[in-house]
């Protein structure tokens, strides 16, 4: 048989014609569209910046929808309308009344059940029904079962520390919120994750409304459960639910469609049922990584629950703020340090908990006498403590001595003032330069551009860097905050949360890249990080407000502190995901280290830097709006201006509805920008 070659055109190929047809083939119209596309970003970027630079030279302050003072707009007034309609529904419309009313109701009365228990002297009795030595004990003996004796140790000094710090009460509280926020998390993300596992269509649905509850900086769901449930525990637990539920429906759904399939197919040839399959044979094999998700989620709880503080939720979180705005950097220390230690303890016994199957497994008989004799004594003890809580005063009230909170808070405070006296010249001249080298530039140029110059700048960038879509995100984005009439307190945040970023990322790219190539440096620092990333964000605008006082500048710092833990551990990762074959063919052809990261390793770890990014801004804006406390400006100062005057409600909340649509924007601009990068 012949075979006959043919052109591009169909006709047949003459050997002579076959010899001197060029020996490359003419560049394709998709690589040639990539090309210009990419030729449009390199150049198109530089020209959208310097247009807007020149309009905002000419147009300064033109347009630039700012509200001075208490100025609200008519749609402000309609949403504190809105609120007074709620108020006076509650009692005439059903759904308000038996559904939202009943919710409300049934969550105060349990927490102040739970309170009465442990934590509040129920009316009547001077303490608790159970004092502080049977609820360390039950406690304790939780953690024994659950996690082993090394937790249970750890759990016990964690108790005593809360008390000898002084917020016992205060930690019992926060420990309610977060338990009973993630009891429910678990009744509503287990089953969901497991019908995400089951259904491709059922996940394809409920993706991107987690993906929307992930990207919401956690300070926009305050004033909307606000509006819902009222100032109180009942609202406290309800965004504590919904922020913490998202990691939990996320993992269940990912470790059971991650069982081993031959095992999956082998029960189902034994003739089980869906539900006897996935009881005997699906639960047990996700078990561990479920348990990680509930580890995720009792953080985002915990994270969560403090930042409740501010609608009236009970917990360290209160300490913290009050401290806060007291600019009493001791007492902030102790009771931040206090959530710190419940952060740790809570973590380390989850992450104990997710193993105990294993260690069990591995220690076999030999202990099991001796974890039955620990169990039963450990029982034995509880009970007598419990008892012993009820009867007698001492067993009832946490002792006052040693009070190691008030010389510890004095010692801080201290150590505070003085080291600000001897390096305050240092830190002020760094303040002074990043605030008029960066911070008031680029403010200017965002919040004192007119609006329309700067939205359409916003939009052509988008456009540059992520394609249509990213377009239409900002579109709609950007519509979302000119109808909340806070463009400009808008354009403020985005700056602040711009150059958090911007510092984030050389933080990720230095330490990231030293990271990813030196396994020694990672075993040192990566434990490091991960602490970092259990601390809720509340507690990092202690040392920043202790170091640069209140100001712009204070937010950033806690911004990048609060960050760059999860962009470095991206980047590091990257870094190390660079196949090996690769690395080696380069140094093989004499690639000096630098050439390295710069020609190999960067480039083929783009994809995590792009990532590194997208996280770096989320975890920045949801930081920099909490810097409201501390004089960060912008949205986040509304939020909590909402809180504290009636007549700025509507305001505080449609800062939570700008926040909402800043943090959408910043997102799919910088996922899209990373997928374009990708198939580049």
């Amino acid at each position: 048989m012949t075979v006959t070659d043919t052109s591009t055109d169909g006709r047949p190929v003459a050997p002579d014609e076959e010899s001197a047809a060029p020996s490359t083939p003419p560049p394709t119209p998709t690589r040639s569209r990539r090309a210009r596309l990419a030729a449009a970003r390199v150049w198109g970027v530089p020209a959208v910046l310097a247009v807007w630079v020149a309009g905002w030279l000419v147009l300064k302050g033109r347009d630039t929808l700012a509200l001075s003072g208490a100025d609200t707009t008519s749609f402000h007034r309609w949403l504190n309308g809105l609120r007074d309609s709620f108020d006076a529904a509650r009692d005439t419309n059903w759904f308000l009344k038996y559904v939202v009313g009943g919710v409300s109701d049934a969550l105060d009365a349990s927490m102040q059940w739970l309170q009465y228990l442990v934590s509040q002297a129920p009316a009547g009795r001077p303490v608790p029904e159970v004092g502080w030595l049977g609820v360390a004990a039950v406690l304790t003996l939780v953690a024994f079962v659950v996690a082993g004796l090394r937790s249970a140790l750890l759990v016990a000094v964690g108790l005593m520390a809360f008390g000898y710090l002084g917020y016992w009460s205060d930690s019992l509280d926060l420990l309610l919120v977060t338990a009973v926020a993630v009891a429910i998390c678990a009744v509503i993300g287990l089953p969901t994750g497991i019908a995400m596992s089951r259904s491709r269509a059922f996940s394809a649905v409920v993706t991107p409304v987690l993906d929307m509850m992930q990207t919401v900086p956690a300070f926009a769901y305050l004033t909307p459960l606000v509006l819902l449930f009222g100032i109180g525990s009942a609202s406290a637990v309800m965004v504590t639910v919904i922020y913490a539920a998202p990691p939990l429906i996320r993992v269940t759904a990912h470790a059971l469609s991650s069982v081993d399939e031959g095992a999956v197919e082998a029960s189902t040839s034994l003739g089980t049922t869906s539900w006897q399959r996935l009881r005997t044979v699906e639960m047990p094999m996700a078990k561990r990584t479920i348990i990680v998700g509930i580890n995720q989620s009792i953080m985002a709880a915990l994270s969560m629950a403090t930042i409740a503080a501010l609608i009236g939720g009970p917990g360290l979180g209160k300490p913290v703020q009050d401290a806060l705005q007291k600019l009493d950097v001791g007492t902030a220390f102790v009771s931040g340090l206090a959530i710190v230690l419940m952060a740790i303890v809570l973590d380390r016994t989850m992450t104990a908990a997710s193993v105990r199957q294993e260690v069990l497994t591995r220690t076999g008989d030999k202990h099991r006498r001796v974890r039955l004799a620990l169990l039963v004594a450990g029982l034995v003890g509880t009970v007598a403590a419990v008892v012993d809580s009820r009867t007698f005063l001492r067993a009832a009230r946490f002792p006052t001595s040693p009070d190691l909170g008030s010389p510890i808070g004095d010692w801080v405070s201290h150590l505070s003032k003085t080291f600000v006296n001897s390096v305050g010249s240092t830190t002020s001249a760094v303040k002074d330069a990043v605030t008029y080298g960066m911070i008031n530039p680029l403010q200017s140029l965002l919040a004192e551009s007119p609006f329309w110059l700067a939205g359409v700048a916003i939009l052509v960038l988008a456009v540059l860097l992520g394609g249509w879509r990213a377009g239409v995100a900002a579109v709609v984005c950007e519509g979302v905050i000119l109808g909340t009439g806070l463009w400009n307190e808008a354009m403020i945040t985005l700056t602040t949360t711009l150059v958090a970023t911007v510092v984030v990322m050389v933080l990720a790219a230095l330490i990231g890249v030293w990271l990813g190539r030196s396994p020694k440096a990672d075993t040192v620092v990566r434990p490091v990080l991960d602490a970092a990333q259990t601390i809720p964000p509340f507690v990092y605008l202690v040392p920043a407000l202790a170091l640069f006082d209140v100001g712009r500048f204070t937010a950033i710092v806690a911004a990048v502190i609060y960050a760059a833990p999860v962009a470095i551990k991206l980047v590091a990762d990257g870094i190390k995901g660079v196949p090996a074959e690769t690395v080696e063919a380069a140094e093989s052809a004499g690639t000096n280290r630098w050439q390295m990261i710069r020609k190999v390793q960067i480039p083929m770890a783009k994809s995590s830097l792009g990532l590194a990014a997208n996280q770096g801004l989320i975890y920045v804006l949801s930081m920099v709006v909490i810097g409201g406390l501390v004089g960060g400006g912008g949205l986040g100062f509304l939020v909590v201006q909402g809180f504290s005057q009636s007549t700025l409600f509507g305001r505080g909340l449609a800062a939570g509805i700008a926040i909402t649509a800043l943090g959408v924007l910043l997102d799919r601009i910088t996922q899209y920008a990373a997928a374009r990068r990708g198939r580049g």
